[in-house]
């Protein structure tokens, strides 16, 4: 069972601690709830803290807000899962591995240095080499700044699954899970700061690989953030 867990939980679940819910007064009125909803839910509430990457918080924001040519990036590196991202009509954005597994993030707050978002995330069965499908619903808090040392984040997590009985049997291996999780998001930010400021530092570098992957959106994007100065 322990086996069958921790996969699930790694991608779905996040490190402990987090406990600041101020942030909820200033969100619009049908995010709040939504909001509430999750945290009264929640199976996980964790916090984790990634360490300094030497790239600049304006291209990590245009990243960000450009989800569709960070997943193309991303892709050009060979990271895994191989995602792509998709931009809905009311402004949220999907990702899908193509494989069965997916999630839809909606930006709900946004000032400098901080983000807000309601995510739904989903494995279809067999995807985490799991008998059965997994979904989660997940408030996330994203506190990020250029310090001393470089880019750094703090992410607080809310996470309510699909699934009472797998949020209680998950429980013992909190622990376990918070090292993975840790693990985890510092290799989404780590490669994300890597590609980033590589593509500062030589964009031209990227742009070949980008044309033949295909998406034109995320061409386009390219050339607007990073070869038009």
């Amino acid at each position: 069972m322990r086996a069958l867990l921790i996969p699930i939980l790694t991608l779905l679940a996040v490190t402990a601690g987090a406990q600041d819910l101020s942030f909820l007064e200033r969100l619009p009125p049908d995010a709040r709830a939504e909001a509430r909803e999750i945290v009264g839910r929640a199976d996980f509430v964790f916090e984790t803290r990634t360490p300094p990457k030497h790239v600049r918080l304006a291209t990590m924001e245009k990243l960000f807000d450009h989800p569709r040519v960070a997943a193309a990036m991303w892709r050009q590196c060979r990271f895994v899962p191989a995602f792509h991202a998709f931009i809905h009509p009311d402004g949220a954005w999907s990702i899908d591995d193509g494989r069965g597994l997916r999630g839809t993030m909606r930006l709900v707050y946004r000032r400098p240095g901080h983000r807000v978002y309601l995510v739904e995330g989903r494995a279809e069965k067999g995807r985490l080499k799991t008998p059965f499908a997994v979904g989660a619903r997940m408030l996330t808090s994203y506190h990020y700044w250029e310090g001393k040392d470089g880019f750094e984040t703090d992410l607080q997590t809310w996470t309510a699954l699909d699934s009472a009985l797998l949020g209680f049997m998950a429980r013992p291996f909190r622990g376990y899970i918070k090292g993975r999780q840790d693990e985890f998001i510092a290799y989404i930010n780590g490669n994300i700061a890597t590609f980033g400021e590589f593509a500062d530092l030589n964009p031209l570098d990227f742009y070949g690989p980008l044309r033949q992957d295909g998406d034109p959106v995320a061409l386009r994007e390219f050339e607007t953030l990073f070869l038009r100065k």
